[in-house]
């Protein structure tokens, strides 16, 4: 419960460099559909060293109360010093659920925090639906394979919620109130150095309104020409990669889509030799029309396709540009 006796229902912000992370407004609006189900209240909490500003515009952006926990020196992000803050501050506001990302941040924090506080986690939320005890947790299962529904038997929980999953709050008619706490930096065995170094991008990826993107399923570098011939054939495309293709060094990292990579919303995307594992998803899953080819029927890619395609691509895609005229030895 909340101080003012509702269930209350914490999302802890993410940020960086260049300011508030685009997933903290998804864990806001994941944040109040909570908190509407449990008839309770919602509130963000943004953690670091200079923090008003950021809980400003986190309070400007979503309509919620902010609470900014000022915390000289946490100049970078730290999960031990996140596990140990959250851990001191949380009980005396005794909130049902807290939500973090399931990125690599909130994974660092996340699960230590449920274990410190004696509470539950449910990892990798994708939606919530509500049954006749309270909410449910629908997550992907079996590498992506399967979908399945989570039960809590008690309260509270610490949730993490997948990038991507929940539309992000539209920018609030009314901005909320913001409060900021100072707390010390706790004692950390670990540090995050300063001068990170951002990882490259490609800008046109962002841009494009066709993505044809490859998987391991392409087999070897040498069948990733096809695919450049493919994206050749849309005015406006980019070619792409899913982790595995970019850790092999067939695409540059600039071209990598997923968790750890770029987010990408096209209007077409063309999901080639990729399994659909969730480390890709998240990255995609917001693309207008997805058409996934692969020869493995049960590949989980294509339980988010509109159109799947089982065949082997090194035949497919080379029939594909003949039927458009762009096959070898023709300009794409």
């Amino acid at each position: 419960m909340s101080l003012a006796g509702k269930p209350l229902v914490v999302a802890v912000a993410e940020h960086g460099p260049e300011g508030l992370a685009p997933v903290s407004l998804e864990l806001a609006a994941c944040a109040r559909e909570l908190a509407q189900a449990l008839g309770g209240e919602a509130r963000l909490l943004v953690l670091g060293d200079g923090v008003e500003p950021l809980a400003s515009e986190a309070a400007r952006l979503s309509g919620l109360t902010v609470t900014g926990l000022e915390v000289p020196g946490l100049t970078e992000f730290s999960g031990e010093a996140y596990r140990a803050l959250l851990a001191e501050l949380l009980p005396a506001w005794s909130p049902a659920m807290v939500l973090a990302a399931h990125t690599t941040s909130g994974l660092d924090w996340a699960p230590g925090l449920a274990m410190r506080l004696g509470v539950a986690l449910v990892s990798g939320v994708e939606a919530i639906e509500h049954g006749e005890s309270g909410p449910l947790f629908r997550r992907a299962a079996w590498h992506g394979k399967l979908s399945e529904l989570v039960e809590a038997q008690a309260e509270p929980l610490v949730l993490t919620v997948q990038p991507g999953s929940f539309p992000a709050l539209p920018p609030a008619e009314t901005p909320g109130s913001v409060e900021v706490l100072t707390r010390e930096l706790p004692p950390c065995r670990a540090r995050v150095r300063p001068g990170q170094a951002p990882l490259e991008r490609d800008a046109a990826l962002g841009a494009a309104s066709v993505v044809v993107a490859a998987g391991r399923g392409v087999g070897k570098p040498e069948n990733l020409e096809p695919l450049r011939r493919l994206s050749a054939l849309f005015s406006n495309a980019a070619l792409a990669g899913s982790r595995p293709v970019c850790d092999l060094g067939w695409l540059g990292y600039a071209r990598q889509v997923g968790l750890t990579g770029a987010t990408v919303s096209p209007r077409l995307y063309l999901a080639c030799g990729i399994s659909g594992a969730r480390q890709h998803t998240v990255g995609m899953q917001g693309s207008g029309y997805i058409v996934a080819i692969n020869n493995d029927p049960n590949a989980a890619i294509f339980n988010l396709a509109d159109v799947g395609v089982v065949e082997d691509l090194n035949a497919f895609i080379p029939a594909l540009l003949e039927l458009a005229g762009a096959g070898p030895g023709r300009e794409g």
